[in-house]
């Protein structure tokens, strides 16, 4: 193979490189609305805090008053807007061979591989705003104490139990 066969760098920068160059199966993307939603019940609040110290403290002291309440509304809405959709795009696992791969992140990378054979107990989980989206998330306790627990959210909820009986097939056949 020449230098001009060669396939081009992949730019780990790229929404899509976790998935593509690993081969890794997306979570749902309906996770993004999930994302969307804990991420405004949390920054708006936040806003609303912002906005009362603004009113009640800019206006004691003189200051600009607004810049703070504009200032956290528009943090508030990049957070909203922006973040849920590059953490969900950071999100990929593989289910195979006798182990569950899973990986998150970007700057902060982890690629997580439990073997079958270590997983103790698996749970499949939702929170309200899952339900309401039709997602679980799966959680893999494996023995030790380090990191001893895996979790892959958004997960459509047959699949998640789908990848649980896979999972406790394999269990069942290792030890019977």
């Amino acid at each position: 193979m020449t230098d001009t066969d060669a396939a081009p760098p992949i730019d780990p920068f790229a929404p899509d490189a976790l998935n593509a160059v690993e081969g890794l199966d997306p979570v749902d993307p309906a996770y993004r609305h999930v994302l969307r939603i804990a991420a405004a019940l949390n920054a708006v609040p936040l806003a609303i805090g912002a906005s009362v110290a603004d009113a009640l403290l800019i206006r004691s002291i003189g200051g600009p008053f607004g810049l703070l309440t504009a200032l956290a509304w528009l943090v508030a809405i990049l957070v909203i807007v922006m973040l849920p959709s590059r953490r969900m795009q950071r999100w990929g696992y593989h289910i195979g061979a006798g182990q569950l791969r899973v990986a998150r992140g970007w700057m902060f990378r982890t690629d997580t591989i439990v073997p079958f054979v270590r997983v103790q107990h698996i749970d499949v989980g939702q929170g309200p705003i899952e339900r309401w989206f039709g997602l679980s998330h799966l959680v893999v306790h494996t023995s030790g104490t380090h990191n001893s627990t895996v979790t892959l959210p958004g997960l459509r909820s047959d699949l998640a139990a789908a990848m649980r009986e896979t999972i406790r097939h394999h269990i069942q056949t290792d030890f019977a």
